[in-house]
């Protein structure tokens, strides 16, 4: 595979590819803290040089505008609760959107596990070629996020144990399909095709929504969404295997040093007064009360920094660069804090709690509580990091423990499918592309070879996570450029066939 661009195996329908081939985790991996799996990067780390100015431009020039449909609360039951409603959030831009006559296209974005204000700024594949297709631009808020609450606020509903058990994939799925039948009916668009976008988590929906609704949505493009990482599919020790590539691609002495620095911590943490000692060392803004805290903080740091390894800050090359040009003299953990100090900045002190939101984190946290079951987990010498397996019966306690319910491991591939993914796709599954960058540790359990003519694998080598949602910028890497080109040539054919087969049909 060449390492400039995409890869992508041709379908026999489309000869021109053969040119262009060539969260916040723990160090105990517990369900509230799995990898988190949004499309932006973390909110403790500083900026890259173009992040503040691409949000600004979004939101002045799309011209965004707000709307509230009256959701149901449960979509799956008729009981007199289940037809509630409540106020879900969508936003559409007219700006390019040639209007229903022309059946022009809907593209439409599904949310993620975080407020719909993160999205409008940081999602630029939909604005970016809008104009191209004359397309009307959606967004769909999660429920259960942002303004798209049920009734009380974020923090009653995650307590209301009946309420929140509305708090579902399957539901939020729904949600998506009714947005998108309104939309159609309320601008007569019925023949306009829907090409659905999602990125991590939402990359999750969107190709599970043209799974399930295939009557709503032509086609899919789910970037870094890792639908094979249940039920045991891709081995757990898979995402930090990953982080642990990258760090020793970036340096081979600053993957030695983070290798080392577990043990030193336990070491000064061992004495009289060891933690006081690594409060110093790390300049935390609060005293540690176990050594458990500092480790947990510095791999978040670490996968988070490969995660969202994107250009032009590089934060694994970063990290790496801070831990060996460390002062001479300096021993492991020093090394390990100026790679901290890299990472964030100069800063007063550093606070153990920087990555995401708590709004992301506590509905992250439900999620993998009670369906999201990602099994991730460490063996003894595969990383960089200690030995911590995947324990299925602690995870479930911890889950009982915090929500009163045990979580339901195999449900999502009972429910979506994921075991013997290529026959049964291959049988019924179509115009869904899989997008991956390698060096985000989701990539592991991610579709990274063509299913069929119609189930597509695109991916860069360079790549991080959902890189290719963002914003095109005149920086941009050639090989992010060429990933972007591609997926929209696919959508491009897709709707292209949608217009031939209504005009055959209708001669």
């Amino acid at each position: 595979m060449a390492t400039r661009g995409p890869r992508i195996q041709a379908p026999w329908h489309l000869p021109w590819l053969f040119f262009l081939c060539s969260v916040t985790c723990v160090l105990c991996v517990s369900p509230s803290k799995v990898p988190r799996l949004g499309v932006r990067g973390p909110y403790g780390a500083r900026n890259h040089d173009g992040e503040v100015k691409l949000q600004s431009l979004a939101s002045s020039h799309q011209k965004f505008r707000t709307f509230y449909y009256n959701q149901t609360l449960d979509h799956f039951n008729y009981r007199p609760e289940s037809y509630k409603t409540f106020q879900h959030r969508y936003v559409l831009s007219f700006k390019h959107w040639r209007g229903p006559n022309t059946m022009a296209p809907i593209f439409v974005y599904l949310g993620e596990e975080s407020s719909l204000n993160d999205d409008l700024g940081y999602i630029g594949i939909l604005s970016d070629n809008a104009a191209r297709f004359g397309a009307l631009q959606v967004y769909i808020e999660h429920r259960f996020y942002g303004e798209s609450i049920p009734f009380v606020s974020r923090e009653e509903a995650l307590k209301d144990a009946n309420l929140r058990g509305y708090f579902s994939s399957a539901q939020t799925l729904a949600d998506y399909a009714e947005v998108i039948l309104h939309i159609k009916k309320k601008y007569s668009a019925d023949s306009s095709p829907v090409i659905v976008f999602g990125g991590s988590y939402g990359g999750m929906l969107a190709a599970w929504f043209r799974l399930k609704y295939p009557h709503v949505a032509l086609g899919a493009l789910a970037s870094s969404a890792p639908v094979l990482y249940f039920d045991n599919i891709t081995p757990s020790n898979g995402y930090y295997t990953v982080v642990t590539k990258d760090f020793k691609e970036s340096s081979e002495s600053c993957y030695e040093t983070i290798k080392q620095s577990w043990f030193e911590i336990d070491k000064v943490a061992a004495k009289a007064d060891g933690l006081s000692i690594l409060q110093k060392k790390f300049n935390t803004c609060k005293p540690l009360e176990a050594a458990a805290e500092l480790k947990n903080f510095l791999d978040s740091l670490f996968s988070v920094a490969a995660q969202y390894d994107r250009p032009p800050r590089y934060p694994v090359d970063l990290v790496c660069k801070g831990i060996d040009s460390a002062p001479e003299g300096s021993d492991v953990l020093d090394r390990i804090f100026s790679g901290v100090a890299a990472y964030f900045g100069k800063k007063p002190c550093y606070n153990l709690d920087a990555f995401f939101s708590a709004e992301t984190l506590d509905g992250w946290s439900w999620q993998t509580c009670s369906e999201l079951v990602i099994p991730i987990g460490r063996g003894s010498n595969d990383t960089m990091f200690p030995a911590d397996p995947f324990d299925l019966k602690e995870y479930i306690e911890e889950c009982k423990r915090t929500f009163g319910v045990p979580p339901r491991p195999h449900w999502i591939t009972t429910y979506y499918g994921g075991h013997h993914f290529k026959e049964v796709l291959r049988r019924f599954g179509s115009n869904i592309i899989f997008s991956n960058g390698l060096r985000d540790p989701y990539s592991s359990g991610g579709v990274l070879e063509n299913i069929s003519d119609g189930i597509l694998a695109v991916y860069t080598t360079k790549g991080a996570h959902c890189m290719d949602l963002l914003p095109a910028t005149v920086g941009d890497p050639e090989w992010v450029v060429l990933q972007r080109n591609i997926e929209i040539e696919i959508i491009n054919g897709w709707i292209l066939k949608y217009y031939q087969d209504l005009l055959e049909n209708s001669i």
